[in-house]
Parts: C-alpha cells; structure tokens; sequence
C-alpha cells in the first residue's frame, strides 16, 4: 500500500491531510509532529488565549466527526529523509517509509542566545509557550516586548488591556517596515502610541541585568535602563530545516519549491511556514508565513503528488491580518517594489482607511485599516489581475 508521510503536525499538515483524502488518496497516511499537542490554531494564542478568553479546547482545528483515517505520530522529532530508501528517520530511532512526502515543519521562533534558560524571557510560537506565557502576564507588572511585528504588537496589545505596562523595542525605524513599508509602518506607531504603551524605534539593546535567573532591567544604548518583569522575544521566525540536510531537497531560506510546491525531489513536496515557493510574478521563491497559506496552498501541493487537478488551482496571494488595540490591519498582495501608496478611502491618522500599494500603473497590494468591505473588493480585484497576468505569461 503507498504511503504518504506528512511531517508537520500544525494547519499546514492538516490541511496537508484533508486533500490527500479530498483527493481520492487510500493509502497509509502518517502525521508526525514535534509538538505532543494535536492540531491546534496560533493566531488566538497572542491574542485571546493570552487574555484568558479563550482555552486550549477552543483552538483544537480537528472537526467532531472528521475521518482522515490517519496515523499520528506526535511529540516526537523527524531528524532526516533518505531519498533512496524513502525512509523518515524519527529521533527516537523509528522510521516511516514515506512513498509521498508532505515537509509541513514550519518554523521556530528565533532566540537571544544570552537570555537562554532565563524563567521570566519567552518566546510565542507553541501552545506551551502560551500557558507560560498566560501564567507570568496574570501576575502583572512591567512587560517589554523586543519586536515590533505581528507576534510583538499583538501580544503588547493584549498585556496592555489586561493593565500591565507595557514597552516594545523596534530595531528598525517603523514596526512592520519589511512587510508594509515605512510610510504604513508609521500608522501602526501611532496605534501603540494612542493606547499608551511605549514604543522604542531604531534603538539598540545595550545588555540585560539579570538576578536569580531572571532579567530585570533591559539596558538600551542610549542610557535608559527598563525594568522588566517579562521579557517577550518577538524577532521573527526560522524554518525548521536542518533535519533535511544530505537528503538531496534544495533549502536555503526555506525548503525551495517551485509555483505548486514540488521540491527538487521527486514525490515530495512542502507547504506552510517552511517552503519557499516560487512567486511567478516575481521570479523570487518566497516563504509565506501566514495562516491563508497554510490552508489554501497544501491542496495545490498534494494535487501535484497525486497529479490530481488541484495542482493547478490559482495560488492565492500573500495575505494576513492583525488585531492591535482595537483595529483589525489587513494586508494583501507584495508591496516590493511598489513606488507608491494611495489612500482609496480615508486618509493618515483616521479611525478607518484603505491604502493601495501601486509599482508605476498596477496595484500590488492594498492594506485595509477597518475596512473588511473594502478591503474584500479590493482583495478579490488583485486576485483576478494575478490570474491574468498567469494566463498571459502562459501564452507568451
């Protein structure tokens, strides 16, 4: 009987999953995943979970009832392929036989080796994470969050609303400067600035005083010195993909895949958070590390293993949303090498607005502030452009 592995056990794998039985798949199908947790969501963790309102039951992302008639093999690490005897290797010495392979391994948050092991300094990626996370924020106190990105600002959000002090160190001039751009960035310091909460831009971190395995100041370089009673590491993620090393798949930032997720390997393919697929628009391989395309790409992928139709289904565009203090941010498109932005509807400094990213005539991307109408319309509009300019590289 084929077996089809999938390793990543988060939405990407499941996702993984569903379309290979959607898609007429019979054979073993095996799940293995790091985390001894089943699948659950991550965007609540930073945002309800932390404050309490939601539990771990509430994130499950497995329906009652669903059968994918699977093997899960969870809490336990894959630490490599061989691609002659098609064999996962797990770290406790078992291995897989993978006929078909899904890499669904996601990525780890990135750490600050000189505050390792410290009990007040956390990162937020997993649902354990959360609870230590959830445990340390209930008893109050000073917060300093290093990162002003989604993960960053969310989680200074949340704190805020539960009356912590709060403090967020940017090392760039703008929060979310590589995904929205400086001008648009600015519009998210305003957001921290209104509800209070300190925001440090473009100033570096000096050292930390720590005492009884704790941090308690944040030293800057320019003289301030910030007490912290949590620590809250948010620099951005890494794909998990050194277990991958001497399988003969192309990784760089990122297993390398092309526009459906195929990689340099026959009969494996990668979604979610560690692949970097090819944007045909741009001829870059990127990796997309929003929830979206965790759930729409797996189909395209598993349609090209089982050469099914979903292969060639449209790849959506990048696209992910945010909620900080109250406003809901979301974002569509690439804005690389945009030269412009355009209010369509409100303008700087207004509770709602639409903003249109153009690179000379085109729009290629739209930020909607408030704007869930808007911004659908607009959404829709750039994925009929993308579709077109396909068909017509196809052509020519």
């Amino acid at each position: 009987m084929e077996s089809l592995v999938i390793v990543g056990a988060s939405l990407a794998g499941l996702s993984a999953a569903r379309a290979a039985r959607r898609q007429g798949f019979t054979g073993r199908l095996v799940i293995i995943g790091d985390d001894p947790e089943r699948p659950y969501d991550r965007p609540p963790l930073s945002k309800e979970f932390l404050s309490g309102q939601f539990q771990a039951a509430d994130l499950t992302l497995e329906i009652d009832g669903e059968q994918l008639d699977a093997e899960w093999l969870l809490g336990v690490r894959a630490v490599s392929f061989d691609p002659v005897s098609r064999e996962v290797t797990l770290e406790d010495g078992r291995t897989v036989r993978a006929d078909l392979l899904v890499i669904a391994t996601g990525a780890s948050a990135r750490q600050l080796p000189e505050l390792s092991g410290l009990d007040n300094v956390l990162t937020l990626r997993t649902l354990e994470d959360a609870r230590k996370l959830r445990a340390l924020v209930e008893r109050g106190g000073q917060l300093v969050v290093l990162g002003a990105g989604f993960i960053g600002a969310e989680v200074a959000s949340t704190a805020h609303s539960l009356g912590l002090q709060v403090t967020v160190l940017e090392k760039s001039t703008t929060p979310l400067r590589g995904p929205l751009g400086a001008e648009m960035g600015s519009v998210v310091a305003r957001l921290h600035e209104q509800a209070g909460v300190e925001l440090l831009c473009g100033i570096d971190i000096e050292g930390f005083n720590t005492e009884d395995n704790s941090v308690t100041h944040v030293r800057l370089t320019d003289g301030r010195v910030l007490p912290a009673d949590i620590v809250v590491v948010g620099i951005g993620a890494q794909p998990n993909v050194a277990w991958l090393e001497g399988s003969g798949i192309d990784v760089g930032n990122g297993v390398v895949c092309d526009a459906a997720g195929r990689t340099t390997v026959p009969g494996v393919v990668a979604v979610g958070d560690c692949a970097a697929w090819l944007d045909t628009r741009t001829g870059q391989h990127r990796r997309v590390e929003h929830w979206a395309g965790a759930v729409g790409r797996p189909a395209v992928a598993v349609g090209a293993l089982l050469d099914h139709d979903d292969a060639y289904l449209p790849v959506e565009q990048p696209y992910f949303w945010s909620c900080q203090y109250g406003a809901r941010l979301q974002f569509v498109g690439d804005m690389t090498g945009s030269d412009r932005v355009i209010y369509e509807h409100g303008g700087p400094g207004e509770e709602s607005f639409l903003a249109v990213y153009y690179a000379g005539d085109d729009p290629v991307a739209v930020l909607g502030w408030n704007q869930p109408k808007q911004f659908t319309r607009w959404r829709k509009f750039l994925a009929k452009l993308a579709v077109s300019s396909a068909e017509q590289r196809l052509i020519a």
